[in-house]
């Protein structure tokens, strides 16, 4: 007799109690399963209807079990709360009230406050590792640390998108306790803590879901990384938004980057996906949503969603900064100082203009506030999607670095650094993997015809220089120094923008407005805001080696400049090569209203 006939069952092994646990697989082209456990037990799942197979078990929390297909295929939960091991391990059930929490009141930040930190818990050791950079990035002035994707992936080295069964947290990286206990530590810190998810795909090593479900499936439509994910299926949205609601109620994550929403066909799914989490998250947290999304839709932004990466800014801003304009960066070649000027008032470059295929990509945006946009420098994907890992000080001149530093650390956008950023690290972030066989040498030889559309790389044998990701040496040399040993001046510069952002910019966020951007040259703006207290913001920028003619804000308080003396020379009507200067113009008092004639 079935146990009951639900729309859908929640995926995976759920406990019970402290000695059961329920067992739920979607199977619908299986026509048995069963549970194998590590002990030599074989017990069946139960059909039900619309491809379930289902079971209660006497089984407590550490079992560790396989699911059996069709008597022939043996395969981790889909849905694997943790693994014991690598991906061709077994499966272990979680009691996830077993972690005793030490920081229950934490109810998050506001939105405003973000000042966010992107890592790699691999490269710097695992969970526990990066629990000792806590304090660190606390007095740097760091609100919020965004870990790159930790669904279990093939291996032990990978960036994290590669992975195939998201509920699991990467068992090299450390347990689920301890992933807690970082994010429980973390809030002990004041800080909020983001876990980048990929919902677009799974990745190509250790997926079993074309066996036994190939309905999470669609043939007719394809992504970069195959057959798309069908969101039109009750069971296939449940399986993502149950994941997502488990790292925000049970891990208590503060917040959720979705990686390449522009992926996801079915953009119903993204909205449902926030309607639930909004729902059923309590109205006292703070739960940050942020996408990244090249499509660059601005109305999915007033559906639940806080921000979107910005990835318009930053590159408009390497091309100004570096010159290249290679590849993706050709769509920023032509105008880069408008399109700078363009996204600090109005958001999105793209909003709907025609790009280098000839699309027009993206929605207006000028409505939505600075602060639905999160602007970086750099990032995993700027860093490590070139050839050899270079960051961005190894690229742009010193001068002109620390002057868009300024405008990213104090700017009404959110900003987003990556490690290492703040020392100027001479480390690299490579692509790394640890796939094997056939798979390793595909995915290196696809590494390496990526370049191919770069100017550098069109000659073959230089393509065959570029790092292999599967080399161990690779991740090993990705490792950042977060010392006082990089750059000592760079850190200062982050350390004081990051303390005057906390007292004078985050106050004034919540209701701020764009008021325009002026371009004065190539290279060179001056952007102003309405901040919500009524003050004026306005930030004058020069990224280019050239003296501007400009004048000086009448009234204005000088909140910051560089380099030194600056100001002196605006003063007399010239913005100076590589500069920045942050001004805050107090508001004018409100005017009593002007006495009738006739009174």
């Amino acid at each position: 007799m079935p146990l009951r006939t639900p729309e859908t069952w929640p995926h995976g092994a759920i406990m019970l109690d402290a000695e059961h646990t329920r067992f739920a697989l979607w199977a619908p082209d299986a026509f048995y399963v069963s549970v194998e456990l590590e002990n030599g037990q074989s017990l069946p799942l139960l059909p039900q209807d619309d491809g379930w197979f289902v079971n209660n078990i006497h089984c407590p929390a550490g079992t560790r079990y396989r699911y059996c297909i069709d008597g022939e295929l043996e395969v981790p939960d889909p849905a694997s709360r943790a693994q014991a091991g690598d991906i061709d391990q077994h499966s272990v059930v979680v009691d996830p009230h077993a972690y005793q929490w030490h920081h229950s009141p934490w109810r998050g930040r506001p939105w405003h406050e973000a000042v966010i930190y992107e890592l790699h818990v691999g490269v710097l050791g695992g969970f526990a590792a990066v629990e000792q950079q806590l304090k660190r990035l606390v007095e740097l002035g760091v609100t919020a640390i965004e870990l790159m994707p930790l669904a279990q992936f093939p291996g032990e080295r990978n960036w994290g998108y590669d992975g195939v069964l998201p509920y699991a947290p990467q068992a090299s990286y450390g347990s689920p306790d301890q992933l807690k206990h970082l994010i429980d530590t973390a809030h002990g810190h004041g800080l909020a803590v983001i876990l980048d998810v990929v919902y677009n795909h799974f990745g190509p090593d250790g997926n079993y879901l074309h066996r036994y479900a190939k309905g999470f499936f669609r043939e007719d439509v394809h992504t970069p990384w195959g057959a798309a994910i069908d969101f039109r299926r009750r069971e296939v949205r449940d399986f993502f938004i149950e994941n997502a609601l488990m790292w925000l109620l049970e891990y208590r994550f503060d917040g959720l980057r979705l990686d390449a929403v522009h992926a996801i066909e079915d953009p119903h799914f993204l909205q449902e996906l926030a309607q639930r989490v909004r729902e059923q998250t309590d109205d006292a947290r703070h739960v940050w949503l942020i996408v990244e999304n090249e499509h660059n839709r601005a109305s999915l932004l007033e559906q639940g969603y806080d921000a979107q990466w910005n990835d318009d800014g930053h590159n408009a801003l390497h091309v100004l900064l570096t010159g290249e304009t290679d590849a993706y960066y050709a769509d920023y070649a032509q105008n880069p100082t408008e399109q700078l000027a363009r996204c600090l008032s109005q958001g999105f470059v793209f909003q709907g203009h025609v790009d280098r295929r000839g699309k027009p990509r993206g929605e207006p945006s000028g409505h939505l506030p600075p602060s639905a946009f999160v602007l970086f420098l750099q990032n995993h994907d700027q860093i490590g999607n070139r050839a050899f890992g270079e960051r961005l000080h190894q690229l742009a001149p010193a001068q002109a670095l620390q002057a868009a530093t300024v405008l990213l650390l104090l700017s009404p956008m959110i900003p987003l650094m990556f490690m290492g950023d703040e020392f100027a690290a001479e480390q690299p972030f490579l692509f790394f993997t640890s796939h094997h066989g056939e798979l390793a040498q595909r995915v290196r030889e696809g590494r390496r015809n990526e370049f191919a559309a770069f100017a550098a790389f069109t000659d073959p044998y230089k393509r065959a220089q570029i790092p292999d990701p599967n080399a161990p040496q690779t991740f090993e040399s990705s490792r950042p120094v977060l010392t006082a040993n990089g750059s000592s001046q760079m850190h200062e510069l982050y350390h004081r923008l990051l303390q005057l952002r906390q007292q004078q910019i985050i106050p004034r966020l919540p209701g701020t407005q764009a008021l325009g951007a002026e371009v004065l040259a190539v290279g060179a703006v001056s952007a102003s805001w309405r901040m919500g207290d009524g003050n004026l913001l306005r930030i004058d920028l020069n990224l280019s080696a050239a003296p501007v003619l400009h004048t000086a804000s009448v009234g204005s308080s000088l909140l910051f400049e560089h380099p030194p003396h600056s100001a002196e020379r605006l003063e007399k009507g010239t913005l100076a090569p590589y500069c920045a200067l942050v001004s805050l113009t107090a508001a004018a008092p409100l005017q009593p209203p002007m006495e009738s004639a006739n009174e």
